[in-house]
């Protein structure tokens, strides 16, 4: 990531090593502060808050965290209670553990903790989240669909998302779950939008020029459907399969970088 510029979000693809070389989560804190880092754990996603916020709390702390905190927000109520965004002036990252993404985007979507992140992140808040708590980050979200099929018309469901990206459909546990047909599926109806599977162990850091860089030992699969020729996408005939062409896929490893705002890989010529 060029040094002039300032991260906004981590956006990882779920199953990050916790164990062995955990370079993602290091990444995590590092981009928070290092040993000034101050950081939030939101386990709204998962039906085991206190289990998870431990283990994340836990982590962070080893790799050297200043600050771990968890807030375990279940309700619009709890998430309207502006004591609760006093609580997070010093907080420099927020990070959205793994789950379903739709207890994120209905319990959290439109509150005063919503737009306080929407405020915060354009000046000095980086959002990180795995699983779940990546594919809340744009503002179409993928939500359901069949994994390892071939794509039908009927393989994706999607809903709104928390808005953090723009332009962008976001999948997690991408090439481990064969979920390039579902993502084909988004695009489809989506062809405005940029759709990006991240694999596990697998992570997009964007900064604020809209430039991701990927990380971690996967990939990440880009589908860009703005050049799209044809599809037949249509609520009839739901099931049958989907036909579309003209789209662009780019594949890139850790290292590569990535434009949302040209549609261009960025090619560091050694």
């Amino acid at each position: 990531m060029e040094k002039d510029s300032r991260v906004s979000l981590i956006i990882i693809g779920g199953g990050e090593d916790k164990n062995a070389h955990m370079e993602i989560l290091e990444d995590v804190v590092r981009l928070s502060g290092g040993k000034d880092a101050n950081i939030a754990i939101i386990t709204t996603a998962t039906n085991y808050p206190l289990e998870v916020g431990e283990q994340y709390k836990r982590i962070f702390y080893d790799i050297g965290a200043n600050l771990v905190d968890t807030l375990n927000i279940e309700s619009r109520k709890e998430a309207n209670n502006k004591h609760l965004l006093r609580n997070l002036e010093d907080i420099k990252c927020l990070f959205f553990t793994g789950g379903d993404q739709l207890r994120i985007s209905s319990i959290l979507g439109g509150t005063e903790f919503h737009r306080y992140i929407q405020q915060r992140i354009k000046k000095d808040l980086i959002v990180a989240g795995t699983s779940a708590g990546a594919s809340m980050m744009s503002e179409v979200m993928v939500v359901a669909g069949d994994d390892e099929e071939a794509p039908r018309k009927s393989t994706v469901k999607l809903a709104p998302g928390m808005g953090f990206i723009k332009g962008v459909i976001i999948d997690q546990h991408f090439n481990q779950r064969g979920r390039i047909g579902r993502l084909l599926g988004a695009v489809a109806q989506n062809p405005y939008a940029l759709g990006i599977g991240i694999d596990e162990d697998t992570a997009i850091i964007m900064n604020d020029k809209e430039e991701i860089e990927v990380i971690g030992s996967g990939v990440i699969t880009i589908v860009d459907g703005k050049e799209i020729t044809y599809t037949n996408i249509s609520e009839q005939n739901q099931h049958e399969p989907l036909a579309i062409t003209g789209v662009k896929v780019h594949i890139l490893p850790e290292g590569y970088r990535y434009s949302l705002i040209n549609r261009k890989t960025i090619i560091d010529e050694k």
